[in-house]
């Protein structure tokens, strides 16, 4: 462990023992690692979870440059996709479900972008100009499906890649819920195209005052525990795989709170 100043975002040791084992071994070739890849990874959550600059990382960590070298490779080799998805297999293990879902629920979020550039839209709607993260999620709320699209895209044109993606990945989802905003020949579509049902949750508007719709809180909880995040709070990032990266760490360290509580 490292000698430095521990931050309230370093996994713990239970934690690390989980997550460790996903990592690349040393390699026998070439210039030996100097920074353990713990210390990388506590880096990356401290980014995330206080919104700093990489420029602006303490100095206790490995050198900014370093650190965003590894979040970049993992995000090129889909490390970070493939922890996040071993790990929401062993919550929902841990939870008593199967290890792939059969239910989930699609919901889109707008969030504003900064001066950074890359993709983005105005979503009228919303009023928000930036993007759009299009997210399927399973009944406890871990995301099956992770797009990050510009906010101008419409829900049911931007759900068509969201689905395709949850078609060839999880071969046992037979139903997801949506609301309204996906209502039309798109309920069609994806009954003549795929193995799921797509059911539209109706709103209850007989019923007066605030009324949470049924299944939508799940989704609408995700985009929090999501917004937790201070890197979250807008768009930062140029590119929309960075952003999708965020939100599988994002999950990452949700689903190592889980498994380590869970844990005998």
């Amino acid at each position: 462990m490292s000698t430095r100043k521990a931050y309230p975002t370093d996994p713990s040791d239970a934690e690390w023992e989980i997550i460790m084992p996903y990592f690349p071994p040393n390699s026998r070739e070439g210039r030996p690692r100097v920074h353990p890849y713990r210390e990388i990874v506590c880096a990356i959550f401290y980014l995330l979870k206080t919104g700093c600059q990489w420029e602006m990382l303490p100095q206790e960590f490995p050198h900014w440059k370093t650190v965003y070298h590894y979040y970049r490779l993992w995000r090129w080799n889909g490390l970070w996709q493939r922890i996040y998805e071993a790990l929401h297999q062993k919550v929902r293990v841990k939870a008593g479900r199967n290890p792939q879902p059969s239910a989930g629920i699609i919901d889109s979020q707008s969030v504003k972008t900064t001066e950074v550039g890359g993709i983005r839209g105005y979503d009228a709607g919303k009023k928000v100009n930036g993007r759009k993260r299009h997210l399927l999620v399973d009944t406890l709320g871990f995301p099956i499906v992770v797009k990050v699209q510009a906010a101008n895209i419409q829900d049911r044109d931007g759900a068509i890649e969201v689905l395709a993606t949850a078609e060839n990945k999880c071969r046992t989802l037979k139903l997801v819920w949506a609301d309204g905003g996906y209502s039309g020949k798109l309920v069609e579509w994806v009954a003549g195209m795929f193995d799921f049902e797509l059911e539209i949750v109706k709103r209850t508007d007989d019923i007066k005052g605030f009324k949470v719709q049924p299944r939508r809180w799940v989704v609408e909880r995700t985009h929090a525990w999501i917004g937790r995040n201070r890197r979250m709070a807008k768009e930062y990032e140029r590119l929309p795989q960075h952003s999708e990266a965020n939100i599988y760490i994002s999950m990452i360290r949700l689903a190592l709170k889980r498994l380590s509580k869970l844990s005998p």
